[in-house]
C-alpha cells in the first residue's frame, strides 16, 4: 500500500527537502492548493479526505474535518504548538498528534530579542519619521540593567533568558513547573506573576495556549504590570486581551506592545491596535527562519513517517490514540 501524505504547511514547495524524504520512503505527496492552505471547515474536510498522513502548518483540524478522513493516521505539526489541532477528536479516531517542540527555539528567541531592541529604541517609529522627512532623536532605553519577566520558561523562554543575561539584563520567570537545574545554573528567580509583572520592564509570554493560560494577560494583568513598561508575545495570541492591551495602550500605562501572534490572523483591519503607534505587529514569523523551517519540517515529515511504519514518534502528544482502532 503507498500512504498518501497531504502537505499544508505554506512554506514547503514540491521537489523540497521534506517532499524528497517522503516521496524517496516510497510515499505519495499531495501539496495542498493555496485555497486549502489556512482553509476551514469544508475546503479542508475535502483536501483531506484521502490522505494517510497529513504534514500541517496551522490549519484548523477541526473535529468535522477529521471525521471527514477515514484514512488519516497521523498529524505531523509544524511548530511547538499544536491548538489548531482537536486533538481530543484525533484520539478519538485513532489518529497520533506529534509536533516539533525546540525546533524553532533559537529562531522565536531572537525574534524576542529583535522586538525588545525595537521598543526600546523606537526604531520603526524612528525609520518612518525620518521617511516622512522628520530628523527626531527621542530617546530609548539600554536593555542593559533592565529587568525582563518571563511567563513561561520552556525552551524558548530559557533561550531568551540566556540572551537576556548575556546583555547584561536581570531576568525573572514564572511557571509552575521550572527546570530547576536550568535555575541553578543561572540564578534566575521564579515569582508568582502578580509580582513578576510589577517589576519587569518589560514582559515576555511563553505559554501553550489551553483554557488555564487563554486570557492570562487581561486587564487585571496588564494593570499590575509596571508602569511604562512593554509586553511582548510570541506565544499564542488568544494568551492575551487584545481589547485590554489597546486601552492600557491608548490611557498611556503601558510603554508599548510588541505582537508576533494575534487572536486573529491577519491582524483585521478593524482592530484597535491598527491605531496605534506603540505598538509593532509583526506576521507570526518568529518562527520564520531558513534554519528553524527546516528543522521543524524535516522532523514532522520523519515522525510521520515513524507513525506510519509503525514506530514510536520523537514528541507524540496523543500515545493514547493506539488504543484506538480504526
Amino acid at each position: 500500500m503507498t500512504y498518501r501524505v497531504l502537505i499544508t504547511t505554506p512554506y514547503l514547495e514540491p521537489g523540497g527537502e521534506v517532499d524528497r524524504l517522503l516521496t524517496e520512503a516510497g510515499l505519495t505527496t499531495v501539496f495542498a492548493a493555496a485555497a486549502h492552505r489556512r482553509a476551514t471547515g469544508q475546503a479542508l474536510a475535502e483536501a483531506v479526505r484521502e490522505a494517510d498522513a497529513v504534514v500541517a502548518g496551522t490549519d484548523a483540524f477541526t473535529a468535522e474535518v477529521i471525521e471527514a478522513a477515514p484514512r488519516l493516521k497521523v498529524f505531523g505539526r509544524c511548530g511547538a504548538g499544536y491548538d489548531n489541532i482537536d486533538v481530543a477528536a484525533a484520539t478519538r479516531h485513532g489518529v497520533a498528534v506529534t509536533h516539533t517542540p525546540g525546533a524553532n527555539r533559537r529562531s522565536v528567541a531572537e525574534h524576542v530579542l529583535a522586538l525588545m531592541l525595537n521598543c526600546a529604541r523606537h526604531i520603526p517609529q524612528n525609520i518612518a519619521g525620518v521617511r516622512a522627512g522628520d530628523w527626531a532623536q527621542r530617546s530609548g532605553l539600554e536593555l542593559q540593567g533592565a529587568t525582563l519577566g518571563l511567563v513561561g520558561l520552556g525552551s524558548i523562554g530559557q533561550t531568551v533568558a540566556r540572551l537576556a543575561l548575556a546583555l547584561g539584563m536581570r531576568v525573572l520567570a514564572t511557571d509552575p513547573f521550572p527546570d530547576h537545574d536550568f535555575l541553578a545554573e543561572t540564578g534566575v528567580p521564579v515569582l508568582p506573576l502578580p509580582e513578576l509583572l510589577a517589576e519587569s520592564d518589560f514582559v515576555s509570554l511563553h505559554l501553550f495556549l489551553d483554557e488555564t493560560t487563554r486570557g492570562l494577560i487581561d486587564a487585571k494583568a496588564l494593570r499590575a504590570m509596571k508602569p511604562g513598561a512593554f509586553l511582548i508575545n510570541t506565544a499564542r495570541g488568544e494568551v492575551v486581551d487584545e481589547d485590554a492591551l489597546a486601552d492600557a495602550l491608548t490611557e498611556g500605562h503601558l510603554g508599548g506592545a510588541a505582537l508576533d501572534v494575534l487572536a486573529q490572523e491577519p491582524l483585521p483591519a478593524d482592530s484597535r491596535l491598527r491605531g496605534l503607534d506603540n505598538v509593532l505587529v509583526t506576521a507570526h514569523i518568529g518562527g520564520a527562519t531558513t534554519q528553524a523551517r527546516s528543522r521543524s519540517s524535516l522532523l514532522a515529515a520523519r515522525q510521520v513517517l515513524d507513525v506510519l511504519h509503525g514506530r514510536a514518534p520523537q514528541h507524540l502528544v496523543n500515545p493514547e490514540y493506539a488504543r484506538v482502532t480504526r
